[in-house]
């Protein structure tokens, strides 16, 4: 599949796309009526990255006055390693700078090397430890924090 990458907020059309993605890519999958009630959330932040009207991933926050918190990132395993998760990270850090947020901090498998890089690669820290996080598997969760100063800069 050719063409752009198109990043864009997630909606009714495709919602379920994304449900499908969290099913292929994670052993809790978040539900559809989850996500859909993410729609209506006004806390809620998710973004698509979409070719033509495929969902290739998706990125979700929710900002609580001055704090933000991401839930999910998900790529499909065909377009992995394309960047894809990389140009959402980004598009979500410029609206973390619109919205001059304090911070971006996430929960990411400690045996996720991968994920670890990019979000360090892209200025996220290790904050912490979350001991057995993780159910299916029982899994610690490092905590990854990305501090914006509140004013807008990274």
């Amino acid at each position: 599949m050719s063409g752009e990458l198109d990043v864009r907020p997630m909606d009714f059309q495709n919602v379920n796309q994304v449900a499908e993605l969290e099913k292929v890519c994670f052993s809790q999958p978040w539900s559809l009526d989850s996500l859909l009630g993410e729609l209506l959330n006004p806390n809620a932040v998710y973004l698509t990255a979409m070719r033509g009207e495929i969902v290739l991933g998706y990125l979700g926050m929710h900002q609580i006055i001055d704090e933000g918190y991401i839930n999910n990132l998900a790529v499909a395993p065909g377009y992995r390693r394309q960047g894809i998760a990389n140009t959402l990270l980004r598009e979500l850090i410029n609206h973390a700078r619109e919205q001059r947020l304090a911070f971006l901090t996430l929960e990411v498998r400690a045996s996720n090397k991968e994920a670890i890089a990019l979000y360090g690669g892209l200025g996220f820290a290790p904050a912490g430890l979350r001991k057995n996080y993780y159910t299916i598997p029982a899994e610690d969760a490092v905590i990854m924090t990305l501090n914006m100063g509140g004013a807008g800069e990274a």
